[in-house]
C-alpha cells in the first residue's frame, strides 16, 4: 500500500508567491501597448507627446488659399505635390524656408483646406511642436496603417547647438530601417534654409579637421526634404496686392486711395513688408471702421 504524502496548497506556497512577484515585475518592465487614435474624429489634430495622444482640432485657423498673394509659384508647387500625395501617388517631404511673415505656415494650412474642400476627408493635418520631434517614431507607429493620408506639420523648425533631436527626424524622413509610412508626409517651415544657425556652421567648419565633413550630418537633414520652397521679402506692389485682396474679401468700406496711403504708412512704421504686416494693417482698418472680420 502506497501512502500519499501530506497535501500541500500550491497557491500559498513560497515558490508560487515568488513567481507571482516576478510576473508582476515583468509586466511593469514590459513596453506599453501602442497607443491608438480615432483618426475619423477630425481632419486636423495636435500631437501631445507627453501622453502620446492626438487632440482633434475641429476648426483650423487658416486663410483662404486665394488670399495668399505674392507666392504663386510656391503655392502651385505645394498644391501639386500635396494633390499627388492625397491620391496615393509618390510625393516629397517639403521644407518651406525664408523670410518671416510671408505665409509659410499659412500656405500649408490653406492647401490642406483647399484639397479637403474638393475631396472631403482626403487628408489629415497633424501639427507637432519642434520640441516634440524626438517623439516622431511614436507618432508614426500610430499613423502606420491608419488608412488615411496624413501630413505631419512642424512650424518654425530649427535646431540649436548640441541638440540631437534632429536625428529622430532624419531617421523618420528617410534614414531609418522602416522609413516613413507611405501614408505619411512631412512638411516643415523654417527661417533657416539648413535648419541650423549660420554662425554655428561656420564655427564647426573652422574648428574641424575636415571642414567639409564637420557639418555634413546636420546639413544633410535639409537634403531629406525633396521639395524646397523659398519665401522672400515682397515688393511694395505685392504688399499692396495683399492689402487690397484682404480688404475686398472682408468688404471693408474704405476707398482704394485711403487704403493704399494707410498701407504705405503702416509698413513704414513697421520697417517691413510681408503678408503678416498686411493682415495686421487690415485688422487695424477694420477696427477703426467698426467692422468685424469674417
Amino acid at each position: 500500500m502506497i501512502r500519499s504524502g501530506p497535501m500541500t496548497d500550491t497557491k500559498s506556497s513560497p515558490d508560487h508567491a515568488l513567481l507571482e512577484r516576478i510576473a508582476i515585475a515583468l509586466e511593469r518592465l514590459a513596453p506599453a501597448a501602442p497607443a491608438t487614435a480615432d483618426l475619423t474624429a477630425a481632419d486636423a489634430f495636435l500631437w501631445q507627446s507627453g501622453t502620446e495622444t492626438l487632440s482633434p482640432v475641429p476648426t483650423v485657423a487658416r486663410v483662404d488659399i486665394g488670399l495668399l498673394k505674392g507666392i504663386d509659384r510656391q503655392k502651385d508647387q505645394l498644391v501639386e505635390n500635396t494633390e499627388r500625395f492625397a491620391r496615393g501617388l509618390p510625393a516629397n517631404n517639403a521644407l518651406l524656408w525664408g523670410a518671416r511673415g510671408m505665409g509659410k505656415s499659412s500656405i500649408v494650412k490653406a492647401v490642406h483646406g483647399a484639397i479637403n474642400a474638393e475631396t472631403p476627408e482626403a487628408l489629415i493635418l497633424i501639427e507637432i511642436h519642434r520640441e516634440d520631434i524626438e517623439s516622431l517614431p511614436a507618432l508614426m507607429s500610430i499613423l502606420k496603417g491608419s488608412g488615411r493620408q496624413t501630413i505631419i506639420f512642424c512650424d518654425d523648425l530649427s535646431f540649436d547647438k548640441d541638440e540631437t533631436s534632429y536625428k529622430s527626424l532624419k531617421a523618420v524622413l528617410e534614414g531609418g530601417i522602416e522609413g516613413r509610412p507611405d501614408n505619411v508626409i512631412f512638411y516643415a517651415t523654417s527661417n533657416r534654409r539648413h535648419l541650423m544657425p549660420r554662425d554655428m556652421m561656420e564655427n564647426e567648419r573652422s574648428t574641424a579637421i575636415n571642414p567639409s565633413e564637420a557639418v555634413e550630418e546636420r546639413v544633410s537633414l535639409s537634403d531629406r526634404f525633396g521639395l524646397w520652397l523659398g519665401f522672400h521679402k515682397c515688393s511694395q506692389d505685392e504688399y499692396l496686392d495683399m492689402v487690397r485682396a484682404y480688404a475686398r474679401h472682408h468688404g471693408l468700406k474704405i476707398s482704394d486711395e485711403d487704403l493704399r496711403a494707410g498701407a504705405i504708412e503702416w509698413t513704414a512704421t513697421r520697417g517691413a513688408r510681408s503678408g503678416r504686416v498686411a493682415w495686421q494693417y487690415i485688422q487695424d482698418v477694420a477696427g477703426s471702421l467698426g467692422q468685424r472680420l469674417s
